[in-house]
């Protein structure tokens, strides 16, 4: 893989929260953002994995 095979999961809507130091728009860590383009791919593959797994609903009504 390439170091741009994950791409990275910024939407364009940068913004900390202050308590939890996450960008709420993409969901991903401070030090995240800042070793994005070092990481391997491995690294943002797992990345991407959690970010996923954060955008499941985890109270899903059948009705």
């Amino acid at each position: 893989m390439t170091a741009t095979a994950v791409p990275s999961p910024c939407r364009k809507l940068c913004a900390l929260d202050p308590a939890t130091r996450i960008c709420t728009g993409c969901g991903r860590t401070l030090d995240e953002i800042a070793r994005w383009s070092s990481m391997s791919d491995a690294e943002r593959a797992a990345v991407a994995a959690r970010l996923s797994l954060a955008d499941v609903p985890t109270n899903v009504s059948g009705t």
